[in-house]
């Protein structure tokens, strides 16, 4: 799938990722860098967005490490 070209239509909205939580804090999530996950620095969690659609279930997330999350501070 990272190989597919990006389609216009599985952008996420940036009024909709203002308004999206997370689920396990329901603290603010930041966008990654690439456009590709949302990240909940309180969780230390890395939600997907997959074609568009935010996948907010921890089962899809991954942990996110230190120094990562101190990038993004």
């Amino acid at each position: 799938m990272a190989d597919e070209p990006e389609n216009p239509r599985h952008r996420v909205d940036r009024k909709t990722l203002e308004m999206l939580v997370c689920p396990i804090t329901k603290t603010r999530l930041t966008l990654s860098d690439d456009g590709t996950e949302l990240i909940s620095i309180v969780a230390r969690r890395a939600f997907p967005i997959r074609r568009g659609v935010p996948l907010l279930v921890l089962d899809a997330a991954r942990k996110v490490d230190e120094d990562e999350i101190e990038n993004l501070r």
